[in-house]
C-alpha cells in the first residue's frame, strides 16, 4: 500500500499518474472499488471524502478499510491533509478530522511508501 498526501490543488493524482503509469491504475473518486470491479492498481483519489461518507452513512471507516487492504495490498491512496488551518466550530467537522488524521497516521505505519505533494513535487517520507 502506497499513502500521497497534501493540500488541495497541489496535483496529488496527477503525480501519482506520472509516477507510477497511467495504464496500470484505476482512479476512484472518493469511494473504494467493488470486488472484481478492476484488475488494475487502485488508486483511491480524495480518500478523505471516502472517510466522511462513511461517517455520514453510519458505517465505520476503520473496520471498511482494514477488510480492503486485505483484498487490495496494493492500493494507493491520495488524501487531502484537512487538520491545519482554522479549528472548525462544528464538533462533527472536528471529529471528522480527528478521525482522518488518526487513521492516516496508521496507514501511514502500514504503507509501503508515504509521499507528500507540495506543487505538484514529491517528498518521501517513508
Amino acid at each position: 500500500m502506497e499513502l500521497y498526501i497534501g493540500g488541495y490543488g497541489q496535483g496529488k493524482c496527477e503525480y501519482v499518474m506520472k509516477q507510477k503509469g497511467r495504464e496500470t491504475l484505476e482512479v476512484f473518486e472518493a469511494r473504494l472499488p467493488f470486488e472484481g470491479e478492476t484488475d488494475k492498481i487502485p488508486l483511491i483519489n480524495h480518500w478523505h471524502l471516502w472517510v466522511r461518507a462513511c461517517l455520514e452513512e453510519g458505517k465505520n471507516p476503520e473496520k471498511e478499510m482494514d477488510a480492503f487492504l486485505q483484498k487490495y495490498p496494493g492500493v494507493m491512496l491520495i488524501s487531502n491533509e484537512i487538520g491545519n488551518g482554522i479549528v472548525p466550530l462544528e464538533l462533527a467537522e472536528r471529529q471528522y478530522r480527528e478521525r482522518v488524521g488518526r487513521m492516516l497516521t496508521e496507514l501511514a505505519e502500514k504503507a509501503d511508501r508515504v509521499e507528500r505533494i507540495v506543487c505538484g513535487i514529491g517528498q518521501r517520507l517513508k
